[in-house]
């Protein structure tokens, strides 16, 4: 028995896996410009994304903006620089915690229900009824759901930039003694317009990241519906792990491209 376990077990099993991901990622960049666009398909999704995690992701903001908003007010106080608290908030937030949040919740509200509804589609064989009726699932299902993880992603980020901000300016006006006027005029002292269009383009490509590894997972389901919560289960591991791994790749690229801004 232990001979056959080992025996079973291959070394490169987790770089087919990574090679089937990327590959499926391909086809659906190739099935993206494909006509007629399901745009029923794609409406539905996005406003069934955006009703499971709007609510989540503005509860989530206001202690997002909470926390930096103690956190950074404490330290800049040190240094003797309460006056540029707004700007500090708006960095941190706009960001990075604006879009790590949405991605969190893209993935793990969002992406989860993507990964199930696909794999108990699979289960069901109605992938298989599709295809021999000569209909692709890939363009059919996959291309909505995934455009609409980046469309409802990038309002996301939005919103918990806004939510996040106000936050922070009533924990550091109320809690922290500081004054609305110097919190609202250092918004332009460090903050720049690139910082916001880095954390929309971050969330458009945590919604991709997320709606394709959901759709791959869920597509490739099996074993019942056991086989269907451990592809969601891992869905949700390997989303966040290539979210945080893109977030730190496009961080670095934005501080090679845009430089900082001077006080």
């Amino acid at each position: 028995m232990r001979m056959s376990e080992r025996s079973s077990w291959q070394p490169t099993a987790p770089l087919r896996a990574t090679g089937n991901l990327f590959g499926f990622a391909l086809d659906v960049f190739r099935a993206l410009p494909r006509r007629p666009f399901q745009w029923r398909e794609f409406l539905q999704q996005a406003w069934f994304l955006a009703s499971v995690t709007i609510v989540p992701t503005a509860l989530v903001a206001i202690p997002f903006g909470a926390v930096i908003a103690l956190q950074v007010g404490g330290l800049i106080k040190q240094f003797g620089a309460q006056s540029f608290a707004g700007a500090a908030m708006v960095l941190a937030v706009v960001r990075e915690a604006a879009p790590i949040a949405t991605a969190l919740l893209i993935a793990g509200a969002g992406g989860s229900a993507i990964c199930a509804d696909l794999g108990s589609r699979k289960i069901r064989e109605e992938l298989d009824a599709m295809r021999v009726l000569g209909i692709d699932p890939l363009h059919r299902l996959v291309v909505p759901r995934v455009l609409g993880a980046m469309f409802v992603a990038f309002f996301l980020n939005g919103l918990v930039s806004v939510v996040g901000v106000i936050g922070g300016y009533i924990f550091n006006v109320i809690l922290q003694g500081g004054t609305p006027g110097a919190y609202l005029a250092s918004f332009t002292a460090l903050a720049q317009l690139p910082d916001l269009w880095a954390g929309e383009i971050k969330a458009l490509v945590f919604g991709l990241i997320a709606g394709i590894v959901a759709s791959y997972k869920g597509m490739n389901a099996g074993g019942g519906p056991k086989g269907v919560g451990d592809a969601v289960n891992q869905s949700v591991v390997i989303t966040f792990m290539l979210l945080f791994f893109a977030n730190f790749v496009m961080q670095a690229i934005y501080f090679q491209v845009v430089p900082p801004k001077g006080a």
